[in-house]
């Protein structure tokens, strides 16, 4: 048996919001910007969602991935900082990035060398999982979690019973209808803003105009907002490309944090080099000057000084320290700079550890289900 048949065992019903019938007996899925309109017995640009016997199904039941990991890795630095994040995926994507760090599990429908079994799993175990490692967030990554958002929701339901918070780290390519769907479950919400360039968003398969507008939609709906921007040499890392995406998210709301992060050959881009540390300062400047109170210089611990830190915007007081994924000093109790009292933007605990207790490097996880 193939993957893709083994996997359309472990299936179920769209949730109906993110299904609409049209008059032509196709099924249009709103679980991503593609809005696929899927005949029977056909899928998806994702291949995980199909029409079968006039429904619309969905993956359900297992993982391709779960690891507990610091949240600073997804990256949320302003929540929960120096915490981890018991963290799952399934298999499939509804893009094809050519550099995609996770592609074994992303791309796995899409690339018979992509060889990523699947894990069977109950929405319970995994939530036991989170609270055997402590970590007060589950969150759902690895592959495009849109495209498998009934299944994030099943578990989210189980783990906001369970008082943790959740989180969904994607590519933004979102429909207001799937924004809506999981507001009520979602608390953190990473955007992967690839760059500012239509064209560079179709070679990827997606569309930019879509991406903005999730990430316009995601801050009106009150999600926790984190943005990250993979700076690709020769690809995205133009002065007015970079000053392009740091002038729309200030116009968004200046405070949300932005991720420049540095790019390592990967998957099937490996005709360029990593990206330079000065690449990184200059995004950093770029996105400082256009009036981000929050610019985080990643991938590259130790080579940007201080600027992978949290400051307070008022005093510049150092708040949370960190070196890579690592809590070295978090000064906050709360939500605000204990110099001056201003208010800093975020998911805060009232008492957070004041340094990370791990070692920065994921930890695989025994599902309950499996030691039983």
């Amino acid at each position: 048996m193939n993957l893709q048949d083994l996997l359309r065992r472990s299936t179920a019903p769209s949730a109906p919001e993110l299904a609409r019938r049209l008059e032509d007996h196709r099924i249009e899925c709103l679980a991503c910007g593609h809005r696929c309109k899927i005949a029977e017995g056909k899928s998806g640009v994702c291949r995980v969602r199909f029409v079968e016997n006039g429904v619309l199904r969905r993956p359900t039941g297992y993982v391709g991935t779960v690891a507990c990991d610091p949240i600073e890795k997804k990256p949320f630095f302003h929540a929960f900082p120096g915490r981890d994040a018991l963290t799952f995926g399934m298999l499939g994507c509804d893009l094809h990035c050519a550099y995609c760090q996770n592609w074994i599990t992303s791309q796995a429908l899409r690339d018979e060398d992509a060889v990523s079994p699947p894990r069977f799993a109950t929405p319970e175990a995994l939530v036991e999982a989170a609270l055997e490692n402590t970590a007060p967030v589950i969150a759902s990554s690895y592959n495009e979690p849109l495209i498998t958002a009934d299944w994030a929701v099943e578990v989210f339901r189980a783990a906001r019973a369970a008082g943790l918070a959740c989180a969904f780290i994607s590519n933004g390519n979102g429909t207001p209808e799937v924004l809506e769907y999981l507001r009520p479950f979602v608390d953190l919400y990473k955007v992967d803003l690839k760059g500012f360039r239509e064209p560079s968003y179709r070679q990827l398969g997606g569309n930019l105009a879509n991406v903005l507008d999730t990430i316009r939609r995601l801050k009106r709906l009150e999600y926790w907002v984190e943005i990250v921007t993979l700076i690709i040499p020769g690809f995205n890392d133009s002065h007015d490309e970079l000053r392009g995406i740091a002038e729309f998210l200030a116009g968004v709301d200046p405070a949300i944090p932005w991720h420049v992060t540095a790019f390592h050959p990967d998957y099937k881009m490996m005709d360029r080099g990593r990206t330079p540390a000065e690449t990184l300062l200059r995004a950093y400047e770029i996105g400082r000057a256009a009036g981000l109170r929050f610019v985080y210089p990643g991938n590259l611990p130790g080579k940007v000084g201080d600027r992978e830190s949290t400051h307070c915007p008022r005093c510049r007081a150092p708040l949370i320290r960190r070196r890579g994924f690592l809590v070295i000093e978090n000064r906050m109790r709360g939500a605000r700079c204990p110099d001056c009292g201003e208010r800093i933007p975020g998911v805060w605990e009232p008492e957070p550890p004041a340094r990370s207790s791990g070692t920065g490097r994921p930890k695989s996880v025994a599902l309950p289900s499996e030691a039983r």
